[in-house]
């Protein structure tokens, strides 16, 4: 219980982290593009987690699942850093992420072999009903950028079950600093189809982006740490305090708000993913009554 309130704590101090970085790199965007913004992302988010891991090794034990879940979170990062360099407002791309719990939830299944009733399997479903009102035909959200923001929100979904698979055999610190390393070859290799406007941004864009990068490494060394402590399923839901940060975000910066489609879909989603959430707490109860019994 002490393990999983612990990790409870890191994941949201974790997405309050990166909903800054995240507001840093938006804002900073214009002038370095997509590209540039993983490089200074690799670098100084790598340059964090060494500070974190204080000498510790960072060879990785399962290096094949540490490849490829950092060039897949690559993946995730291009595709939010050009919605974002499209001007969509940062709360919105929150909206579609708030999916993300809902597919580890059934990704939870087969990777891991958690057991999903069919009440569970329902509030899921309907979940998936509330990304449908939120990219609705005519709606704020129907624009090609949002289906790109989806499929990375699936693949996101995947990298955070591969994170608990992780942790069985690789550190916190080990996990966080190879993804963010991969971030640095991947962003200079499409720095062809993104080039910066300016390629020394400005004082302000430039501490912007190192407090960003640094901000990113602290916040995946607390997610990784997170999901060595606890559950999936009881981590997940907390991914929608970054709806509330991004919106407040949005609000102070660039004076965004979501249309009411937007925040009706999300609502719809995040009911459901806390009622998974709800019914997880019961399940693992009668699981503690059968073991005493």
């Amino acid at each position: 219980m002490d393990n999983t309130v612990l990790g409870i704590g890191l994941i949201a101090l974790g997405y309050a982290v990166i909903a800054g970085a995240d507001a840093a790199v938006k804002w900073a965007m214009p002038q370095v593009g997509p590209a540039m913004a993983m490089v200074w992302r690799g670098i100084f988010g790598a340059l964090a987690i060494l500070l974190l891991a204080r000498g510790a090794p960072l060879r990785p034990v399962n290096g094949r699942l540490i490849l490829w879940r950092s060039l897949l979170h690559c993946v995730v990062t291009i595709g939010f850093y050009i919605a974002w360099a499209r001007a969509v407002p940062l709360a919105d791309t929150y909206a579609v992420s708030a999916a993300s719990p809902l597919l580890m939830t059934l990704l939870a299944i087969p990777l891991l072999g958690e057991v999903v009733g069919w009440r569970r399997w329902t509030s899921t479903a309907l979940g998936f009903c509330g990304v449908l009102v939120m990219l609705q035909p005519g709606g704020a959200l129907w624009r090609w950028e949002a289906g790109m923001m989806l499929a990375a929100t699936g693949l996101m979904a995947l990298t955070r079950i591969w994170t608990r698979i992780l942790s069985r055999s690789d550190g916190a610190a080990t996990i966080a600093f190879w993804l963010l390393l991969a971030h640095v070859p991947v962003g200079l290799l499409l720095l062809p189809a993104f080039p910066p406007l300016a390629w020394v941004p400005s004082p302000g864009v430039a501490l912007a982006l190192v407090g960003f990068g640094m901000a990113n490494g602290v916040a995946h060394f607390l997610f990784a740490r997170a999901f060595a402590l606890a559950p999936v399923s009881v981590l997940a839901p907390f991914e929608y305090t970054t709806l509330v940060w991004g919106l407040l975000l949005g609000l102070l910066i660039w004076g965004d708000f979501p249309a009411g489609s937007t925040l009706a879909g999300a609502g719809i989603v995040v009911t459901a993913g806390l009622y998974n959430l709800h019914r997880e707490r019961l399940r693992a109860r009668a699981a503690r009554r059968e073991a005493r019994a």
